[in-house]
């Protein structure tokens, strides 16, 4: 089987597609829309793409393009613990204060910020498509003055040495991946729990659309994870609602509730009932 992730080797999504899918075909694709479309076109039976950070929130991307362009089920969740590192090229482990640029992906930039204005404030950040690229650049470019913020398994692949352990700003950072290309999937990973995540969109100009919407969820003792707008890119001021939903109630008391949301004149899709498989992190 072959699955497809956001690459490249030794980014955070390659170190939980290689722990869910430890003896499977892995195929690295530069961006999250490009591997979904790897699977939508079946170059890959699956695919592991992140969708949300306990310290950025939402992986918008992932989130528009599965709601706006395709109906690929998501079949798991995987959890893994986000443990950023500082590193340099060996030559300059050294003098690595004196560093003057320093590159990752964006959301590592943003899970680092207290540290990097504590010891660099001064220093130039530049954003790159993923943090194992910024670690393979630093490896690529020994004589300029440049770190990398990316998980350990990058500086063992690029040979690079840690100067700064653990900087992320909030000790428990966490990154949630679907598994997307099967509504179920069977990972070598325990589950813990399940989740249900629907989107919704309710009728123009209806008084309380989102209250009464959330109401068929209430009074069943429906318990809700998480609830966010995104725009549905039509008419300004248009949404629709990204839902979590903790399942433990019987799935017909479920499967009533989005009902009722339909007959309302409502709209749900569903992007998967999911098991959820929390990961060490590296």
């Amino acid at each position: 089987m072959k699955v497809g992730f956001l690459g490249p080797e030794a980014s955070f999504t390659h170190n939980a597609a290689k722990t869910a899918f430890p003896d499977e075909e892995l195929i690295p694709y530069h961006s999250i829309p490009a591997c979904i479309k790897g699977v939508e076109f079946g170059e890959v039976d699956l695919g592991v793409v992140p969708i949300e950070n306990t310290i950025e929130g939402s992986v918008n991307t992932t989130v528009d393009y599965l709601f706006h362009q395709t109906t690929i089920p998501v079949g798991a969740e995987i959890v893994l613990p986000i443990y950023q590192q500082l590193m340099v090229a060996k030559e300059n482990k050294e003098s690595w204060q004196e560093t003057t640029k320093i590159l990752s992906h964006p959301q590592a930039l943003a899970q680092s910020q207290e540290f990097i204005r504590t010891y660099f404030p001064m220093a130039e950040l530049e954003a790159t498509p993923s943090t194992a690229y910024a670690a393979n650049f630093v490896a690529l470019h020994p004589d300029q003055k440049i770190a990398a913020i990316a998980p350990r398994l990058s500086a063992e692949k690029y040979d690079l040495e840690i100067v700064g352990k653990d900087i992320q700003d909030v000790a428990i950072n966490q990154t949630r991946f679907w598994v997307i290309g099967s509504e179920k999937v069977e990972l070598p990973i325990n589950a813990t729990d399940k989740k249900l995540t629907i989107a919704l969109t309710m009728p123009d100009n209806m008084p309380g659309a989102l209250h009464k919407a959330l109401s068929t969820f209430s009074w069943r003792e429906i318990d809700l994870s998480k609830i966010e707008s995104r725009p549905l890119k039509t008419t300004l001021g248009e949404y629709f609602f990204l839902i979590d939903i903790n399942v433990q109630k019987p799935q017909q008391l479920l499967d009533n509730a989005l009902e009722e949301i339909r007959l309302m004149g409502g709209t749900v899709k569903i992007f998967g009932n999911y098991a959820i498989h929390p990961i060490n992190g590296v």
